[in-house]
């Protein structure tokens, strides 16, 4: 079977490496025979020219790509096998990507790996770290003063490791990737939770933590548990004030949260023809919210419109000679399937506190009255998931109404443009002029309040309001760190045109507005382009390449006194026994997401700092006893502390300790900081009911165990004054279920046994015996 290594070609140095693994070998081997004199080739991205794919080898890429063996023929999939039977993909990725927030750590175990040189086309984004309070005139200097010591390093480690950086105020990760990088048929990782955007050019893209990326920099595959395939047809077209994200709001709202977990959405059917390629990427965006690990769309002409728009005229023209294969196989067999007619879907508004929740517009002001949600008090536009060029003409077409009519927003309006180029193309066709003139206030190119990033100023902490966004979290305090903020998901125009009634209930697409005049004004359908006429302005000046001359003497820039970046010592490896009496540091209830497990906003200053951040370890997360955050006893002390401190007490003390949580635990973010951070505080395992697919491998990755209680009422049964001991490991093995022994300590109970299960692959394993997956990659590379 071909691998992506195989047909990649790098000009320039060579890759070498003094001592790697077979895989290793296999692929660097591969793309030195693959130089040759013949310059016909394919560059992944004007912008990116090192790395190609020979014209007579693109054909293969797709026919001999792994990732066929799950996308196209999804019927090959084995569902006879016995529950306990762990079906293993290996993939080999072309492209990883690492955010601001996350590629610090990243970086940090790259370096700590002793390689020379990334083996695949990788690049850092600096989008996660630039506050939102003024705008962007304000606000980028502002980050670029508060965060240069972090810029200054993933800078260098760029240069210094083949890697290309995006500086700050280039755009949102996903964007910027969408318009350079994304191609149909491709394959790729990213350290965000929301790299499956590319599946809407037809690009396999999954999100995973910074240790399975680091393991793609290094040319190694990618370990994937065989995925489920959930059809989804589209039929008809989407109408009136319908939009693609009405599409996935309302397929979140069929599935839920969990739904996707263990599952690629593939969309098929005759509605796919009608939709941008910007609009299948913000469907395949939001497949994130439900648990999915990719989504994808076939190939559609939009795709190579699209590239053709972003000066990428021979990528377009070489996928449309291979499109035939980049769509289903005629009879595909789907392990479900769920249809949705585009022509009678109406807008959905998402939330609040859970991205699934939906409510038709419709029905939008009933609910309103029967919840009794506060009132708006601020609408706001962007993120990765909304804030393309098509999604920011038809929200402008819905201001240019108001504007005609004399209208003026009732509340703020915050904007945050995906990315530079975009920025530049808005402004040359005019709609930043609209925006600005109906009162928006223009973010800098970024994530923004998307990610905590928001320094909000009018409305105090604790107090009830309600906002609505075209965001794809609403999360209980994820933006504004306000846990009384209600957070609605709609698509731009609906945001658009709701701002202008600072009544939450009110529907733009059938009640009225009086002008100043005194007439009543009701808003017609929004219009839009999917593409500028005249294509994307440039925005290279945003692009940092790597030299293409020696690297070796580049010193990555990283103090020894730093507060906000710190090199990592390895974990301990496994000591061989079973864990013994281990305390339950907090039993969990509810949503235990990664923003409950290590919450952003002004923890991202220490990102790159495991001792500093690991002082908010699961302070969001809700003690299953009390109902209270941030509050639990000591079980050594008797006292009542903060889960971090508690933590750091056992570990003082040599006492391993455990989380006891509810379903879908880790939901949300590829964040690994969530995983990083319990294993460094001395935790060994998270035992729950179900985990989100992203945290559970993160657990992995960091030598711990994720363990799901064979029978869930054993999870009601446990209290948090128990002890654990986990016994079995020395015959820990794929499919083999291990054993509970709880104690308890504050009843004459006696110890019962509880049989839980885990989803560890034979190299998996390897990780927890080794202490981590980095310990396995230097011991291997030593």
């Amino acid at each position: 079977m071909g691998s992506v290594s195989s047909i990649l070609q790098t000009k320039g140095p060579a890759h070498s490496f003094a001592s790697v693994t077979d895989c290793q070998k296999n692929s660097i081997s591969n793309i030195r025979s693959t130089q040759q004199d013949d310059i016909s080739s394919i560059v992944f991205s004007p912008i990116e020219s090192s790395w190609i794919i020979p014209h007579k080898l693109f054909p293969d890429f797709f026919t001999t790509h792994p990732v066929s063996q799950i996308l196209q023929n999804p019927k090959i999939i084995n569902r006879t096998k016995p529950f306990f039977y762990i079906d293993v993909r290996i993939l080999q990725a072309s492209r990883t990507i690492s955010q601001s927030y996350r590629a610090q750590m990243a970086l940090i175990q790259f370096m700590s790996a002793g390689l020379e040189s990334t083996a695949v086309p990788t690049t850092v984004h600096c989008d996660h770290l630039i506050v939102s309070r003024d705008g962007e005139t304000e606000d980028l200097p502002r980050a670029l003063e508060a965060h240069q010591e972090v810029y200054d390093f993933m800078e260098s480690a760029c240069q210094r490791y083949n890697m290309g950086f995006w500086k700050p105020g280039a755009g949102i990760i996903h964007q910027n990737v969408l318009e350079n990088y994304a191609f149909p048929g491709g394959m790729m990782v990213g350290t965000d939770s929301h790299t499956p955007n590319a599946g809407g050019i037809g690009m396999i893209a999954i999100g995973v933590g910074g240790a399975d990326a680091v393991d793609v920099m290094a040319g190694l595959p990618l370990e994937l548990i065989a995925p489920r395939v959930l059809g989804v047809k589209l039929t008809g077209e989407l109408t009136k004030w319908a939009s693609p994200k009405d599409v996935i709001n309302k397929l979140a709202s069929l599935i839920s949260v969990k739904g996707g977990t263990g599952s690629i959405v593939e969309y098929f059917g005759s509605g796919t023809k009608g939709l941008s390629a910007t609009g299948m990427a913000t469907i395949c965006n939001m497949g994130a919210e439900t648990g999915a690990t990719t989504s994808i769309f076939p190939y559609s002409p939009q795709m190579a419109a699209y590239l053709r728009a972003n000066n990428r005229p021979d990528m377009a023209q070489a996928v449309e000679t291979v499109s035939h294969e980049l769509r289903a196989d005629h009879g595909a067999e789907y392990d479900r399937v769920i249809e949705i007619d585009l022509s009678t879907l109406e807008p959905q508004i998402n939330g609040p506190f859970t991205p699934d929740l939906a409510t038709p517009l419709s029905k939008f002001h009933s609910a309103v009255k029967e919840n009794a949600w506060p009132k708006l008090t601020a609408g706001l536009i962007g993120s990765c998931t909304n804030s393309s060029f098509e999604d920011m003409t038809r929200a402008a077409s819905v201001a240019q109404q108001a504007l005609d009519a004399g209208l003026k927003p009732k509340v703020p309006l915050l904007v945050s443009p995906g990315s530079l180029q975009t920025r530049r193309t808005l402004e040359n066709a005019g709609i930043v002029d609209v925006l600005e003139k109906v009162g928006a206030t223009m973010l800098t190119n970024a994530c923004g309040p998307c990610c905590g990033s928001w320094d909000r100023t009018d409305m105090p902490k604790g107090t009830p309001n309600s906002i609505i966004t075209s965001y794809n979290r609403n999360f209980s305090g994820r933006l504004d760190s306000n846990p009384a903020t209600h957070v609605f998901l709609s698509s731009p125009e609906v945001v658009m045109g709701k701002i202008f009634s600072d009544d939450l209930s009110f529907d733009p697409n059938v009640d009225s507005l009086t002008t100043p005049s005194g007439e009543e004004f009701r808003f017609t359908p929004p219009v839009g382009q999917s593409l500028p006429s005249r294509g994307y302005e440039d925005s290279d000046s945003a692009y940092l390449a790597p030299p293409t001359d020696d690297r070796s003497h580049i010193q990555v820039q990283i103090s020894p006194s730093s507060q906000r970046l710190q090199k990592l010592a390895p974990f301990k490896p496994w000591s061989g026994n079973d864990f013994e009496d281990c305390l339950i540091l907090i039993k969990t209830k509810g949503k235990c997401t990664t923003d409950h497990i290590t919450p952003a906003g002004p923890w991202f200053r220490f990102r790159g700092h495991l001792e500093n951040i690991s002082n908010n370890t699961l302070i969001g997360a809700v003690n299953a006893e009390t109902e209270q955050v941030n509050q639990i006893r000591n079980r050594l002390t008797g006292e009542d502390g903060g889960v971090p401190d508690t933590a750091r007490d056992y570990q003082a003390k040599g006492r391993p300790w455990v989380v006891i949580a509810d379903h879908n635990y880790g939901e949300g973010s590829s964040r690994e900081h969530a995983a990083l951070q319990p294993r460094y505080l001395g935790g060994v395992a998270i035992i729950a009911k179900s985990f989100a697919r992203i945290h559970e491998a993160n657990l992995k990755k960091q030598g711990m165990l994720p363990l799901t209680f064979t029978n869930e009422a054993d999870y009601d049964r446990i209290r948090s004054s128990d002890l654990v001991s986990i016994k079995g490991l020395a015959a820990l093995a794929p499919g083999q279920p291990l054993t509970l022994l709880v104690t308890p300590t504050e009843s004459s109970s006696e110890p019962w046994q509880a049989e839980v299960s885990h989803s560890f692959t034979h190299e998996q394993i390897e990780y927890f015996k080794a202490g981590s997956a980095l310990n396995l990659m230097s011991r291997h590379l030593s």
